[in-house]
């Protein structure tokens, strides 16, 4: 017991890390053979991670959205709100698959060396995805059962060909009626936020998993490729920070310009929330510093950030939930040699979307998200726990976009339906006030 507590009071960041160290280390003195001996606990690591994406997503999409009961007071602006949500999440999508198919941080990976372990299932067309969307079996959407056609040109049952996309849909109508019906289903509301909480605690159980996961990882991927094969990780890195950055830059000043509020003043504004989220790579930490932040700087009203920048923490992450999946994504297919078709690109805009509403705030949502949008575009997920070993690296700045974007909706919402203070918001900052 004093072994495993000693662990545990080690940062996990920590932990992982050295997983990373030692698995490379195996790798390369037991070339081979650590795949045979220690790639078993990554196989068992991704496997885990895709037992709890369907339940995690499905109570949290029904208990983020029938939490809106009762949010009278805000009912006009919700809907203004959540459009922007929308909005902005598709543009960070679009920049993640930007950056990464110019930069290509996934060129020189695997290639085609994945000795036919891995064979691209068919994709199908971005109208049959659509289609899909709407389970025709709710219980076969849950249970990761699709169809698949046989060798007789049958289309037959197959376990693990669900997609994602008809689960966040289903959960979605659930929690909408839930708001509809109101006060008349208050214990199915309960309910399912218990049970959401219930799969988040159950999601850090399987996380804990995630230095070992790393060891066995990083020694089978060392001991059959070798270290030529880590490269790649370190244009990765570079090229999260160039697409979070681009659309904090250009994207967020761009809407910010549009409706006639100067990006400097919003930044300067803003700096104590981004700085928080920055060093702390929580939303919800950075929650309370953001919501004075767009009040006291900015000047938006009080009871409307009151209600955006928690339901922003709760179901907005431009960074973990857009700009993270779509660039695995592209990441992946270049270093597995498998290339994205566009189909598969309209599927990681409309998974990225969907799936990233409920899902933040949460322990794991990147790897969790990105497992998500990786299995709806029919890509391998093994490689995603090679990412899991460099992620808090990632995840400082993956959160400070999230959060900012947490901000700038508000703000521009605020300036569409005139609760935004203009002599507030043009004024200097005064320094510190973001952080009382």
């Amino acid at each position: 017991m004093k072994l495993v507590s000693a662990w545990l009071r080690i940062p996990f960041w920590q932990r992982v890390a050295g997983g990373f160290v030692l698995g490379a280390l195996a790798g390369w003195v037991l070339g081979p053979l650590a795949d045979t001996w220690f790639g078993p606990l990554g196989e068992l690591y991704v496997t885990l991670i895709k037992m709890i994406a369907v339940p995690l997503v499905f109570f949290a999409v029904i208990s983020a959205i029938g939490s809106l009961h009762g949010q009278k007071s805000v009912a006009a602006l919700g809907g203004r709100t959540f459009l922007w949500f929308i909005v902005t999440a598709a543009l960070a999508v679009c920049v993640g698959l930007g950056v990464g198919t110019l930069m290509q941080p996934g060129a020189g990976g695997l290639s085609l060396a994945m000795d036919g372990a891995y064979t691209p299932r068919d994709v199908p067309s971005v109208a049959k995805v659509l289609m899909d969307v709407v389970p025709a079996n709710v219980f076969y959407a849950l249970s990761g059962i699709g169809t698949k056609v046989n060798a007789a040109g049958e289309t037959v049952l197959a376990a693990g060909r669900g997609s994602i996309l008809p689960v966040i849909f289903f959960a979605g109508l659930l929690g909408f009626a839930m708001v509809k019906l109101g006060d008349k289903v208050g214990e199915a509301r309960k309910l399912a936020g218990q049970m959401s909480e219930v799969m988040i605690q159950v999601t850090r159980f399987v996380l804990e998993m995630t230095p070992l996961g790393t060891f066995g990882l990083i020694a089978g991927l060392v001991g059959s490729y070798g270290f030529e094969k880590l490269l790649p990780l370190g244009s990765f890195v570079l090229a999260l920070y160039v697409a979070c950055a681009l659309h904090i830059l250009v994207v967020y000043s761009g809407l910010l310009l549009a409706h006639g509020l100067n990006p400097v003043k919003f930044f300067r504004g803003a700096a104590p929330g981004m700085q928080v989220a920055f060093v702390a790579s929580s939303s919800f930490a950075a929650m309370p510093v953001a919501m004075r932040s767009i009040t006291a700087n900015l000047g938006v009203n009080k009871d409307y950030a009151s209600f955006a920048v928690p339901l922003g923490a709760s179901i907005k992450m431009d960074g973990c939930g857009a700009i993270y999946p779509a660039l695995c994504a592209v990441f992946i297919a270049q270093y597995t040699g498998v290339p994205l078709t566009p189909e598969q690109y309209v599927v990681v805009l409309i998974a990225s979307v969907l799936g990233s509403f409920g899902t933040a705030g949460v322990p794991g949502t990147a790897v969790v998200m990105a497992t998500v949008v990786l299995s709806a575009a029919n890509l391998p997920l093994e490689t995603i726990g090679y990412l899991y070993a460099i992620d808090r690296v990632l995840d400082m700045m993956r959160t400070m976009t999230n959060v900012t974007g947490q901000m700038v909706v508000p703000v521009i919402v605020a300036k569409e339906t005139g609760l935004l203070d203009r002599q507030v918001y043009d004024a200097p900052v005064r320094a510190g006030v973001g952080v009382d």
